[in-house]
């Protein structure tokens, strides 16, 4: 049972072990998440169990109060719910569109006597037909005119259009203007009969599903035929129709050979956002490029990212093909697929194709959706604003008394205690300053070195008089001061800052496992919120000087070293070594070998042979 939440555990105890759709709720109502499973019990005593690793549940489970539920037939009713509930209640917890704003769309009014083509950006209505959605309102306007030039059909703008399905398709009397100038078809003064219109509205029809294909060998042969009758006039009109198509297709990629009818869904994940690009492929051609941002998935795996966009995306979209090509299968891939089926009439596949012309497509669609979001934050400043919350964050957090416009992180790395260095990264306003960054060479003797010691030192040299105002290390001291570790680290940090005279410094130590931060005389660690800009910020800086501390670490081995790791190894000398090296002929097969291979060697013992395989295991870690 939960100590936050006991009377919440119980409930949960007393959720029935079936299928359905559950609802984490705070104290004062509002839906935090909308979540599906197989076994609603099961499933939400992970929760309260913290049996759930993403980082996003734990902030989440502090803000529940309360839940509701929905038991379902089966996964597929699920699915659907849990789409129609985070439709409705826009959860913060669960991933969504970055804004609400509705995209365009290509419509055709199939329920009126005469249907109609429009952009419209309105919400599916019964007795239209929608294709889309285009996130370029200007190619969907484009198709719209192109549309209307290859095959004569209404617009839903036009006056007499609304007169004729106002006296239920019988003409108004008065032309049109579009019917004057050859672009409309005539309906308004009889000039076209219901079924000659029907047989245009499917071709259209046809032509925005983007089988382009066959309407230009349609065109194409009622050219040749008009031009037999001798009826150049008409002739011309199929010309210029036939003409309007190639435009379009000269404008469109051909990616394969084979009349392919795919969407391929590329994913760029940055933080808690993510770009998405989507390519509509038909007969083997792009035909539009549609692009997304997706939000408030903090943390979240892939498949739940990939799933949530699908169900968001092919619920409004017009047209779903016979197979979409992810980077991942979704969560409930079998559900979804069947979802999808029942959205097309036939059966629809996922795949993640391992090579091939499918898997270049798939990788052509994440270089664009890194460019999708890269433009999305350009346009939304999102990384000034970004930093800036994550220094207040900190600020507040660590009780700092200002913004720490400075950061200084220091790590180690060493091999067993040879070859050890430090590494010093500096972050100003938030951002790397590669040229502060310094790296130190530890010296004090490997019989005596640890990490806690080395991290010591290094501090003390950084912040030693003769430093402290050198200008190669910033003439201003740092408003914040990470060492890599946990509470030993910290206290030898706050150690050596004090004997140099730099106690004033603030100082935190960033643990691994658990990302918490440990400050001086602190009982307990500061927890920094999952998915917050501030841990988002740490986290990175604390990368950087690991990475910095490794790659200086692999350059000094790499000119210090001789022949070999097995030069430094107690126990092993040259005769040793030559008969490692004679029984398994080079030190990469030697790393390879597992702990009783080493020790099999004759004139090895076995703990020689374990002080070889810890040090060969580290340095091919190392080496990653």
């Amino acid at each position: 049972m939960s100590p936050e939440h006991p009377s919440l555990a119980e409930e949960v105890a007393g959720v029935p072990d079936e299928s359905g759709v559950y609802l984490w709720k705070s104290d004062s109502g509002q839906v935090l998440y909308v979540g599906k499973a197989k076994s609603l019990r099961k499933r939400m005593r992970q929760y309260i169990l913290g049996q759930d690793d993403r980082e996003k549940v734990p902030l989440m489970m502090t803000q529940v109060a309360s839940f509701d539920y929905v038991v379902t037939e089966n996964e597929i009713e699920s699915l659907i719910l849990e789409k129609n509930l985070i439709r409705q209640f826009n959860p913060p917890f669960n991933v969504d569109y970055r804004d609400d704003k509705s995209y365009p769309f290509i419509a055709l009014t199939t329920a009126d006597p005469f249907p109609a083509i429009k952009f419209t950006r309105e919400k599916h209505r019964p007795g239209t037909q929608y294709f889309g959605p285009y996130t370029d309102a200007r190619a969907a306007r484009e198709t719209v005119d192109v549309v209307r030039r290859i095959y004569p059909i209404c617009s839903a703008q036009c006056v007499e259009w609304k007169r004729v399905n106002a006296k239920g398709g019988m003409p108004s009397g008065k032309a049109c203007f579009d019917y004057n100038v050859g672009k409309g078809p005539g309906p308004c003064v009889g000039a076209v009969t219901q079924e000659r219109y029907a047989e245009n509205v499917a071709r259209v029809r046809t032509f925005l599903r983007g089988h382009h294909r066959g309407v230009a060998e349609e065109l194409e042969a009622r050219m040749h035929e008009a031009a037999t009758d001798l009826d150049y006039e008409r002739a011309a009109r199929f010309r210029n129709r036939l003409d309007a198509v190639r435009r379009i297709e000269q404008r469109q990629t051909v990616v394969s050979s084979r009349p392919l009818e795919i969407d391929v869904a590329g994913f760029f994940r940055e933080e808690t956002i993510a770009g998405v690009h989507v390519f509509v492929v038909r007969e083997g051609r792009v035909l539009i490029g549609n692009e997304f941002v997706l939000d408030k998935g903090l943390d979240v795996p892939m498949n739940e990212l990939v799933e949530g966009f699908l169900l968001r995306y092919y619920d409004d979209a017009g047209h779903v093909p016979r197979e979409i090509v992810l980077p991942e299968l979704p969560e409930s891939a079998g559900a979804v697929e069947e979802w999808l089926s029942g959205l097309r009439g036939t059966k629809v596949r996922l795949v993640v194709p391992a090579r091939g012309e499918k898997r270049r497509l798939l990788e052509m669609a994440a270089v664009n959706a890194r460019h999708t979001l890269m433009r999305h934050k350009v346009r939304t400043r999102y990384d000034e604003e970004r930093l800036n919350s994550a220094l207040l964050e900190l600020e507040s957090a660590l009780a700092l008394p200002g913004g720490p416009l400075r950061i200084e992180c220091y790590d180690i790395s060493t091999l067993h205690g040879r070859h050890s260095v430090g590494s010093m990264v500096v972050f100003t306003n938030g951002r790397p300053d590669t040229s502060a960054y310094r790296r130190f060479r530890v010296r004090m003797d490997e019989r005596e070195s640890n990490d806690v010691a080395m991290m010591a030192e290094v501090l003390h040299r950084r912040f030693s008089a003769e430093r402290i105002g050198d200008e190669r290390f910033a003439a201003s001291r740092p408003g914040l001061v990470i060492v890599d570790g946990g509470k030993p680290q910290l206290s030898a940090a706050r150690a050596a800052l004090a004997e140099v005279g730099a106690g004033d410094i603030p100082l935190a130590a960033l643990a691994k496992r658990e990302e918490e931060l440990w400050l001086p005389g602190w009982d307990e660690p500061v927890v920094l919120p999952a998915g917050s800009a501030s841990l988002y910020l740490v986290k990175r800086i604390r990368d950087e000087a690991h990475r910095f501390a490794i790659t200086y670490h692999r350059e000094l081995r790499g000119k210090v070293m001789t022949a070999s790791v097995l030069d430094d190894i107690p126990g092993v000398g040259p005769k040793r070594k030559k008969l490692l090296l004679k029984a398994f002929g080079s030190v990469k097969r030697l790393r390879d070998a597992d702990l009783d291979a080493i020790a099999a060697v004759p004139g090895v013992p076995r703990e020689v042979a374990e002080e070889i395989a810890a040090v060969l295991r580290q340095s091919a870690e190392d080496d990653e």
